[in-house]
């Protein structure tokens, strides 16, 4: 059983990926120092698998903390690295935050990876480095435009971090995940998205239904687009997470042309944020209250996948359409209200 680490296995898309992995025979151990992420995802990703995943509370930025880890555990043969802040609006405002903690973990993780020959790397890239893309859909060879935002600028530095260290070290192969904008939970509703001022859509709609939030902002219908609202590729996060399980397995196999491959991974369908509100309507059979305002910086008009590549070298497909995107994630917006409410499950 060959050993995983997962940083960032105490977030979002790292705990279900930590499911994926543990139920395709690998065995798995994170790294996370709890900052932005919850020790109740990978509870509840210990108990989907009836395996205990070990959290090691370790600062990446921390290199000697970060190489203890890799000290205790010489039989890792992967990493996921997913470890980083990710808030566009609060990069804005703190970008030297963004550029410390994002730049310093990654270059972290790779000292250490060096050190302790671990030659297989998955980094967690973003659609954010294409910025406002020329024409669509984007692929791999899409030039990157300016980047809206530091948290983009973080992921195409980390991109570039990645591919000059592999050229410099040929024998270690690092995969480019940019995943587009990764929505739902896991079907058990074990685990799923947490926070309690999420700025990502899907949750801020399912916290206005629940009630949690009076009303919710469109940030502007005045953009070129089919209903003026900006556009995305909704990618269900166990889907996310299958590509992450696939990526590693190719690279330990060693089984890519190359040894730094980038993959875009989403549906390949644009879906604007009015279409969204209106497909969570039709699950969840409740009017959200919303209102229309200005845009927000560091917003893309529209960005979606041509998604050929991960299909055809990772052996990926997508298996969640739109409704059970919204449907798990509602299904996990009732359970966090029982929760908060001392309901048993």
């Amino acid at each position: 059983m060959q050993k995983i680490l997962v940083t960032g296995g105490c977030g979002y898309i790292g705990s279900h990926t930590i499911v994926d992995l543990v139920q395709n025979g690998y065995e798995v151990i994170s790294i996370d120092d709890i900052s932005r992420g919850h020790e109740s995802l990978i509870y509840g990703a210990s108990r989907i698998c009836n395996k205990n995943i070990k959290n090691y509370k370790v600062d990446l930025c921390n290199l000697e903390d970060t190489r203890a880890v890799f000290e205790e555990n010489p039989d890792i043969a992967g990493i996921i690295h997913f470890a980083a802040y990710k808030s566009v609006p609060e990069s804005v405002s703190k970008p030297i935050l963004y550029f410390r903690n994002n730049i310093t973990s990654l270059l972290n993780v790779l000292k250490c990876a060096k050190e302790y020959s671990i030659h297989n790397i998955v980094f967690s890239s973003s659609c954010s480095v294409y910025g406002n893309a020329d024409s669509l859909p984007v692929s791999e060879t899409t030039p990157l435009k300016e980047p809206e935002s530091p948290y983009a600028r973080t992921k195409v530095m980390g991109e570039q971090i990645c591919s000059d260290f592999v050229k410099a070290n040929p024998e270690f192969n690092i995969i480019l995940l940019r995943y587009f904008n990764p929505v739902g939970a896991h079907p058990s509703s074990l685990i799923g998205e947490l926070n309690e001022k999420p700025e990502n859509l899907v949750p801020v709609i399912t916290q206005t239904a629940i009630g949690l939030r009076e009303s919710m902002q469109v940030f502007g219908n005045d953009y070129d687009t089919r209903d003026g609202s900006c556009i995305r590729d909704y990618i269900h996060v166990m889907d996310i997470a299958a590509a992450h399980t696939k990526a590693v397995t190719k690279s330990i196999a060693n089984a890519l042309p190359s040894n730094c491959e980038i993959f875009n991974l989403g549906t390949g369908k644009g879906v604007s944020v009015l279409e969204l509100i209106r497909a969570f309507e039709s699950v969840a059979g409740v009017k959200l209250n919303y209102k229309i305002t200005d845009r927000r910086p560091g917003d893309v008009i529209a960005v979606y996948a041509d998604n050929t590549k991960a299909k055809t070298l990772l052996d990926w497909e997508t298996r969640y359409d739109i409704i059970q995107m919204m449907q798990t994630a509602w299904d996990w917006e009732q359970k966090l209200d029982c929760d908060r409410k001392g309901f048993l499950n």
